[in-house]
């Protein structure tokens, strides 16, 4: 079977699945979320002050990469299109999803708007590199394109859960915690249903044609980057996002890979493959148990380093 049979016979996966995503993922409505009567009016060149919210370096940096990473959903859109067809149920799936993607940038942005929890101005510096550069994963094949973004919406539903839970902990009792709390894990849950969506997608695909799946997981794995990659300055936000304990290394090894690759795609279980797919199962494998042991001894390195100070 090559990649085109592939996903004609996955279309009729792509129906039932489009149509279990309707009836499960309710609408809602970012006006209704967010606190405006904690806004006020901006005056033109005006110093953002930190210290009138303080949270920490982690979080701010969290909701920064997040919205600037749902900023560049045209890009994505266009990948996906290209990718998975433009039209019948693959159609009306990608446009979908980029409707619900389109909302959760709405919520965010207005959010931290009303908040001030970001320079605001940096963050439309930003945006602006963002979109101008449009960097986004370019998987090589629709293959890696549903393990791809079954993996990394996951780790996006993770790192929104994360910082909501981490954000409403650092406000505390403030007026707009709670509020806050509600927009960000709204996000998150949105991101779950897609997450289930191209699992289960995958899932059949790999019951399918195991021998285009089995290569496309181990290059994904062993390549995989979040799509925040093109942000100015991503690196240090990851660092602080992970000392955050938002999303680190030892969470994309035990809240994303483990469950997606062990439990629901039972890879260490895997028999009866031809030489190819039983290479490239050994190789995820072997992958997994690299990045275990690096997420252990960063682990360690940051508890030293705490302990320390």
């Amino acid at each position: 079977m090559d990649e085109r049979d592939l996903l004609h016979e996955l279309t009729p996966v792509v129906e039932e699945l489009y149509e279990r995503h309707l009836a499960t993922c309710k609408p809602w409505y970012p006006h209704e979320a967010v606190p405006w009567s904690h806004g006020r009016d901006f005056v033109a060149g005006e110093v953002w002050d930190a210290d009138a919210l303080p949270v920490p370096e982690g979080i701010r940096s969290a909701l920064f990469v997040n919205l600037l990473t749902e900023d560049n959903l045209p890009y994505y859109f266009q990948t996906i299109d290209r990718m998975f067809g433009a039209e019948g149920a693959w159609r009306d799936w990608s446009h979908r999803w980029t409707a619900e993607e389109a909302r959760h940038s709405q919520a965010l942005r207005d959010l931290l708007t009303v908040t001030r929890l970001v320079d605001l101005r940096a963050l439309e510096d930003a945006r602006m590199a963002q979109m101008c550069g449009g960097v986004v994963p370019q998987p090589q094949s629709p293959v890696d394109g549903f393990v791809y973004v079954a993996l990394q919406e996951l780790a996006t539903r993770v790192a929104h859960r994360n910082t909501a839970v981490a954000l409403r902990a650092a406000l505390d009792d403030h007026p707009v915690a709670d509020a806050a709390y509600e927009v960000v894990q709204r996000v998150a849950a949105d991101e779950n249903f897609h997450y289930l969506f191209y699992r289960d997608l995958s899932t059949a695909a790999l019951r399918m044609a195991p021998e285009l799946v089995l290569p496309a997981i181990e290059r994904q794995v062993r390549e995989f980057e979040m799509p925040g990659t093109g942000i100015v300055g991503f690196k240090r936000h990851a660092e602080v996002i992970a000392e955050a304990n938002v999303y680190s290394l030892r969470q994309h090894h035990d809240a994303v890979l483990a469950p997606v690759l062990l439990k629901c795609w039972r890879l260490d279980e895997m028999g009866d493959l031809d030489e190819t797919s039983e290479r490239a199962r050994v190789g995820v494998l072997r992958r997994m148990a690299t990045i275990d042991s690096i997420a252990t001894r960063l682990q360690q390195r940051s508890e030293l380093a705490s302990a320390s100070a």
